[in-house]
């Protein structure tokens, strides 16, 4: 049986961890399918990149989330209401997007209890996602990012937005960094003179980011906050992202028990 193709499209992508954990899946659960890498500067070339390389799925990375939105035939599900896809089908040529972010995210904060207030910096597609979903899950979302205009979106849907000037020094139970500041350096998400008091004020942190402690991470361990990186999000939307790849042979706690074997390596 000849091999189903999958990949990871992003810019970067060669941190991705993505090939490791779902080719271990596929080896472990005995899946004819093989997964690799694509660096795309344009994301507006999706749609033609997934089809020449003869995929039959994918998922998608920063900073083409938005894009891999309009490269779809049909979107389903929480991307649909977002506007944000991280996962792609090939379904009989049409291309069918979904998110998985959200969920996954949520799969790796469950160990922080009572969480109420949250703030998340960044403005980017795994922002609108958390966002969306922390809001239908209950939770009071802030959104703080250095451009007003990209606060629009957010704004529009009734969060409450700050820039960095006009971010007030509250107190709250998490606070989330959705960019990719401390990918690629040492930068900060936001000014260390705005992240600082805010952090004193809060309770846990989590970083998207991971495979590093980043200089994010390193202040929030600083301020004595319990925090984590990104590899448990990574493994939530891993699993959710796995089992539309494998058409729902497997069940969740199959495709958890495989992936996570992967984080050993």
């Amino acid at each position: 049986m000849e091999k189903q193709l999958f990949a990871i499209f992003g810019n970067p992508v060669q941190h991705s961890r993505s090939p490791l954990m779902h080719n271990h899946v596929f080896k472990k659960l005995h899946f004819s399918g093989c997964y690799s890498r694509i660096l795309l500067q344009d994301g507006s070339r999706l749609k033609e990149s997934f089809f020449a390389h003869r995929l039959s799925g994918a998922n998608i990375t920063v900073p083409h989330k938005e894009a891999a939105f309009k490269a779809c035939d049909e979107v389903r599900g929480f991307a649909k209401e977002i506007g944000v896809v991280n996962t792609l089908i090939n379904e009989k040529g049409r291309l069918i997007g979904y998110n998985t972010d959200a969920d996954g995210f949520l799969f790796a904060v469950k160990e922080f209890d009572a969480l109420k207030d949250i703030l998340i910096i960044g403005a980017g597609g795994t922002a609108k996602a958390l966002a969306r979903k922390f809001k239908a899950e209950g939770y009071e979302v802030h959104v703080l990012n250095r451009s007003a205009p990209n606060l629009i979106y957010f704004k529009e849907a009734g969060f409450e937005t700050y820039t960095w000037e006009t971010c007030p020094i509250s107190a709250y139970d998490l606070i989330v960094n959705t960019t990719s500041a401390g990918l690629s350096d040492d930068a900060l998400p936001a000014p260390l003179a705005l992240l600082e008091p805010l952090l004193k004020k809060s309770r846990y942190g989590a970083d998207v980011i991971y495979g590093k402690e980043t200089p994010f991470l390193r202040l929030c361990k600083q301020k004595q906050l319990t925090c984590k990186d990104g590899a448990d999000m990574l493994l939530g939307q891993g699993v959710l992202a796995n089992a539309y790849f494998t058409d729902g042979k497997y069940t969740l706690e199959e495709i958890q028990r495989a992936m996570k074997e992967s984080f050993l390596f």
